[in-house]
């Protein structure tokens, strides 16, 4: 493929920032990656990704993007020894949405293909994925290097390179480029750059929902679970949640998580006296059969944030932004690394067409992927009547529709399915307002009130019965 450009900088080694240095690869001359942590050799935790400490989840559509991008990945994640779920046994996990626990036996009616579940650690998938990365002939990872700013022609149209100080020493090296990519999460230096050559910030959509969870890694013996991966979302009433993931080597993430002003202790004794009331019992036994890790972690997420740069007037050539930097959720849903893997699919789909009005059909080509997950996001944290965010009536519909999908899946296993299938960005929203599919959920629906009904019957029977 004929090259775009001579030289591209990706700003960040994070998940998005590697990704897209990946697409880059294919269209220009040379890609290098700037990051300021010293990048490690094997699986570590490091600074710049704090939240790398805390549980994390791969969706299946992120899953299947980055083997697609990196042939072969997922297998080599196996090789080494992190778990997958691929038979779509129902037993092998645990789930509770919205208060409504999923079929807890039995296979979903889905293609198992399409949900496979891959499950490595955070530190172990992105070491996996930068050392592919550093094996593709026209890339270079420098670690220890902070951004000192951006660089622009005079008239301010076009980003030019950007300006990095080594951290160790303090020399100054310019980096010119091509085109030069955001990767740098939350504090990217975008929005204040655009302001400074007279562009504007973009605005801002909020989900104001203070998330804060707390994190401890374990051992735990061998065969004393059946399921691999679980997770007790929060529910109306109860803004409070936990998961207990397996990763490689044995290795367990244990996770509670309070939301707007529901705040896990830190330490592994309060954490579990915070899950008490909700956590199942088993899997908290199980908690206190493990040797920790390594100390109680915390993390604080005070809002979903979208900088809108899809709606921005104006923006300058030679400069995109992807990942975190564009978009960060509420970590409980675990979206990041698959939307910011749907970012990279973008960009390489854009540059296939030129780098012509480059930055306005790649925000735009983002904003749908984007608007998919967050509207699946925003929906379930907007339940809270203490969140923070705008309502708007069809919200209020969508997550009533969720929540009577929800109660169905509780025992049918075609809709959980489905309803899997969305959560995993493999099918959009839309499929759940199929005709079919809602006719089957009011079925569903409707024989478990009748069920309902008919034990309470039989209960009040009993007790007129026996009214001692």
């Amino acid at each position: 493929m004929p090259a775009l450009g001579e030289r591209a900088v990706v700003l960040g080694a994070s998940m998005g920032g590697l990704l897209a240095a990946r697409v880059l690869a294919d269209f220009f001359g040379t890609v290098t990656v700037v990051d300021r942590d010293e990048l490690p050799d094997d699986p570590a935790n490091r600074r710049g990704v704090p939240q790398g400490r805390h549980v994390h989840a791969l969706l299946p559509r992120g899953a299947q993007t980055l083997d697609e991008l990196f042939p072969g990945l997922l297998n080599e994640l196996v090789a080494g020894g992190a778990p997958v779920w691929d038979d779509a046994d129902m037993s092998k996990l645990y789930l509770s949405f919205g208060g409504h626990e999923m079929l807890r036996s039995g296979k979903l009616v889905a293609d198992p293909k399409a949900l496979t579940l891959y499950m490595p650690s955070r530190p172990f998938l992105e070491c996996h994925v930068r050392r592919r990365l550093q094996a593709i002939g026209n890339v270079t990872i420098q670690g220890g290097q902070d951004v000192a700013e951006l660089t622009a022609t005079a008239d301010r149209n076009r980003v030019t390179g950007v300006r990095v100080i080594d951290r160790d020493g303090g020399t100054e090296q310019q980096l010119p480029a091509d085109l030069v990519v955001d990767a740098m999460g939350r504090a990217a230096h975008t929005p204040a750059f655009l302001e400074s050559l007279g562009y504007g910030r973009p605005v801002e959509d909020h989900i104001v929902m203070h998330t804060t969870y707390v994190s401890q890694q374990l051992r735990i013996p061998p065969g004393t679970l059946k399921e691999m991966l679980s997770l007790i979302g929060a529910a109306p009433g109860r803004p409070r949640g936990m998961f207990l993931f397996g990763y490689e080597n044995d290795m367990w993430m244990f996770t509670v998580v309070g939301m707007v002003g529901h705040e896990p202790p830190r330490d592994l004794a309060g954490m579990l006296s915070f899950a008490q009331d909700y956590g199942p019992a088993h899997l908290l036994a199980a908690v206190r059969t493990g040797e920790p890790i390594g100390p109680v972690v915390q993390h604080r997420m005070p809002s979903s944030q979208w900088r809108r740069y899809d709606k921005m007037r104006r923006f300058p050539d030679g400069l995109l932004v992807c990942g975190d930097a564009i978009c960060s959720f509420n970590p409980i849903y675990g979206q990041g690394m698959s939307v910011a893997a749907l970012d990279a699919v973008a960009l390489r789909d854009c540059l296939r067409r030129g780098v012509t009005g480059l930055p306005r059909r790649y925000f735009r080509a983002t904003a749908k992927s984007i608007g998919v997950a967050w509207q699946i996001a925003a929906g379930s944290d907007l339940v809270f009547p203490e969140v923070q965010g705008r309502r708007t009536p069809s919200m209020r519909i969508t997550s009533r529709l969720v929540d009577w999908v929800q109660a169905a899946a509780e025992s049918d296993a075609a809709i959980g399915g489905q309803f899997l299938r969305v959560t995993a960005l493999v099918d959009p929203p839309t499929r759940l307002l199929h005709p079919f599919f809602l006719s089957r959920v009011a079925t569903v629906n409707l024989l478990r009130r009748q069920r309902h009904s008919a034990d309470l019957r039989v209960d009040a029977d009993v007790l007129q019965s026996h009214p001692n």
